[in-house]
């Protein structure tokens, strides 16, 4: 650090002039960012649900992976001649798409799930080729083009309401709202965020730097995102964490700094030797802090989902984008700027009672005498809060999965609404596969077919199955021997449906389980299990048969398994390595335990009101929630530990470091905890409220894992801010006396001081 400091002072110009140049590349690039992104997400390893897309890709001469759905409600029944018409151009200026294979409609197949009871409201099905279906969103803006042009040309098509929606739609239109959400809440937050600073800092001048860092580690960090994405596939959750971790670390690490260089100017330093000054000081507690911060990230590298690793790279990205902006260019430009950080000098003087720490010193007193009772206290508080965690349920969502608003959720909705036919949409999609040689439609394995569809449509959850035997309803398995005899001719007689659940081959053959209405997206995972361990267990007649579960629910249900299955050792990561480093940092053993201990219970105490508030539904309407959501998406959790307890630790660094400095010069463990806290007290809850100000605008986004994340996080902050650094952590520091800086110091035992 201090190599460091005497070359950003001594060519502070120089390091201005090369962080503008990185400024003219980075802001081009960040602007085209979203371009790059992805919202279909997925594993990075093969699961059941890859599986069986894979199947159906490579056995299946039409295979139904992925599709678009067009959703059409008109005045009148769909029997009219001008609805029948316009439902027949739609279907034909889809299907002359070349990267739509086939369309269903109910013209086509009279299916009654494709219309509602009052025939005023249908759909239909534009299945993607195969050579699109892996990856179609981006074909979603080019389809609704298409579909829009075609209601144009119909006449008397003005009282007709139309929307594309299916999982295609979905992923793009939450993309969109992803990146919209995550530039407008950047801007909603900056406004209080500013007036925090000028605050904390009493001069415009000064307040107006932190937010140039805070966008400045945005907009770097987007541009590496954007070159990272050509060689690895980034999800576009990596904007919402980019966007909230950036403005406030950058905030957070500049107010450290600003606040040091006047402290330091005020007792009469140069503006080159204050700067040198707060990089040896608050530039290496925002070096150790921003390591505490890249571990958590670093840790999400290990998981094998495309959302989560995303973050984590782009996490690393923005807090290390940060530091190094804290530590060479603010203090580069504040040896230039010298006292002009301080204009306007009236304003500085209006507000001085905010950073003298005669308002902190007394409550530093009280705890200095009453340590127990302060503990006592912020556990019974903490284990208030953490109660709701032990009833946790990991799952999807049953409401507010979709972004709201989007023309893709309101057609989905006027399908689960109008018609009742939500499964179409997001089918369970089962594969099976008889061993080479043989057909699976053979006498030998019909009968397992039958056992095993029955035991699935017994399940009340379940609407339809439809598969091999399920070509007509009541059809007798004397029928089906007789039909599946020739396959030749059973392909010539039902074309299109031997097309999409019979390989050619006959070896290979598709189950599509259409859930009922009232099912939850958690239920769905439930079914998902039960058909997997119905086809564990073995079905009779189908013992050499090897059978798949795939579709939405399945791979959300093979996404929250594999993140569980790595959950424990990120902990232990995060743990352990901060643990290590605050070791390392303060040579103690006690601070490192002590940091730990606190902040998982800061965790978990944040864990538990995001059960209470979205899970349990207690104030979930604040959030644009219609109710509990009775679950919680894994990546949640996940994400919320990794980003969380490396930010909280800041605080506990920016603490620590202070008590470190009295007690190296006092000698006197009581009066450095006292004195760090008075002196910390006021950028320690200014830097909070600007953290809780940046994640709590988040926690009012479109998208539910935004909300979840956001909400978490300003939570876990606030409690961190009040229960832990301004309550416990110098309560039990107190306590702990000389012990605190053991083996790095040895002193004889303080005097005893004065009782509760």
């Amino acid at each position: 650090m201090t190599a460091l400091a005497r070359i950003v002072v001594r060519l502070r110009f120089l390091v201005v002039a090369l962080w503008v140049v990185v400024a003219a590349f980075a802001l081009p690039r960040s602007a085209r960012v979203s371009d790059s992104l992805q919202a279909e997400g997925g594993s990075l390893t093969p699961t059941e649900a890859e599986a069986v897309k894979r199947t159906m890709l490579e056995n299946f001469q039409r295979p139904t992976v992925s599709f678009m759905a067009v959703v059409i409600s008109g005045p009148v029944p769909i029997d009219s001649q001008p609805y029948h018409t316009l439902v027949e151009v739609l279907s034909s200026a889809a299907e002359s798409q070349p990267y739509i294979d086939q369309v269903v409609s109910y013209l086509t197949v009279a299916d009654s799930r494709l219309l509602s009871a009052d025939r005023h409201t249908t759909f239909f099905l534009a299945t993607l080729t195969e050579d699109v279906a892996s990856s179609p969103g981006h074909l979603t803006p080019e389809f609704r083009r298409v579909i829009r042009r075609a209601v144009l040309s119909v006449r008397d098509s003005e009282g007709y309401e139309v929307h594309v929606t299916g999982a295609p739609a979905l992923d793009y239109d939450g993309r969109l709202v992803v990146a919209e959400d995550a530039r407008r809440n950047e801007l909603i937050a900056l406004i209080p965020a500013a007036g925090v600073l000028v605050l904390a800092f009493g001069a415009l001048f000064a307040a107006l730097l932190p937010i140039i860092i805070g966008v400045f580690a945005i907009s770097c960090a987007l541009a590496a995102v954007q070159i990272a994405a050509v060689f690895f596939p980034m999800s576009v959750f990596v904007l919402t964490i980019v966007t909230m971790v950036g403005l406030a670390v950058g905030i957070d690490y500049s107010l450290l700094i600003v606040t040091r260089f006047r402290e330091e100017m005020n007792r009469g330093q140069s503006p080159k030797e204050a700067a040198t000054k707060t990089i040896l000081t608050a530039g290496r507690a925002v070096v150790t802090s921003g390591l505490t911060v890249i571990v958590g990230f670093a840790t999400l590298l290990i998981t094998p989902i495309i959302e989560t690793r995303s973050v984590g790279i782009g996490g690393l990205f923005v807090v290390t984008v940060a530091v190094a902006l804290a530590v060479t260019l603010l203090p580069a430009s504040l040896a230039i700027l010298g006292r002009t950080i301080d204009w306007p000098n009236w304003l500085a003087r209006r507000l001085a009672w905010y950073h003298k720490p005669t308002a902190w010193e007394g409550w530093a007193r009280w705890l200095s005498r009453h340590p127990w009772k302060a503990i006592t206290f912020g556990l019974v508080v903490a284990g208030s809060l953490t109660w709701p965690l032990t009833h946790i349920r990991i799952g999807l969502p049953a409401t507010g999965w979709f972004p709201e608003g989007t023309e893709s959720t309101i057609g989905a909705e006027i399908i689960e609404e109008r018609i009742g036919s939500r499964g179409a949409l997001l089918p369970i999609r089962i594969t099976l596969q008889a061993p080479v040689g043989r057909q699976l439609l053979s006498s030998r394995y019909l009968n397992g077919l039958r056992r095993f569809s029955d035991s699935i449509q017994a399940d009340p959850r379940v609407a339809t199955v439809n598969g091999p035997v399920n070509i007509r309803p009541g059809m007798s398995r004397l029928a089906y021997l007789g039909l599946f005899g020739n396959l030749k001719a059973a392909r010539a007689r039902y074309p299109e449906f031997f097309d999409a659940y019979v390989s050619p081959d006959g070896r290979t053959t598709l189950m599509i389980v259409s859930l009922a209405d009232s099912t939850t997206y958690a239920g769905a995972t439930e079914v998902v299990r039960r058909i997997r361990g119905i086809a564990a267990n073995g079905v009779r007649s189908l013992d050499s048969v090897e059978i798949l579960v795939g579709g939405f629910s399945a791979a959300s249900l093979d996404l929250q398994e594999n993140l569980l299955a790595v959950f424990p050792t990120i902990i232990a990561l995060v743990l352990g390595i901060t643990a290590i480093m605050l070791l390392v940092a303060f040579r103690s053993i006690l601070v490192p335990i002590k940091a730990v201990v606190l902040n998982s219970l800061s965790v978990a105490a944040a864990f538990g009101m995001v059960v209470l508030v979205f899970q349990e539904g207690f104030g979930a309407g604040l959030f644009g929630l219609d109710g509990p959501t009775e679950a919680v998406y894994v990546v949640t959790p996940v994400l919320i530990f990794a980003v969380v307890f490396g930010l909280s630790m800041d605080y506990e660094v920016f603490l620590l470091s202070r008590m470190k400095e009295a007690f190296d010069r006092t000698h006197k463990n009581d009066l450095a905890t006292m004195e760090g806290l008075s002196v910390t007290a006021s950028v320690i809850t200014s830097a909070a409220a600007i953290m809780i100000i940046v994640f709590g605008t988040f926690a009012f986004s479109r998208v539910l894992v935004a909300k979840m994340m956001g909400f978490g996080l300003a939570v876990a902050v606030l409690l961190d801010v009040t229960l832990i650094r301004m309550v416990l952590v110098p309560a039990v520091m107190h306590i702990a006396g000389r012990w605190n800086w053991w083996p790095g110091v040895r002193l004889p035992a303080e005097p005893p001081r004065s009782g509760d």
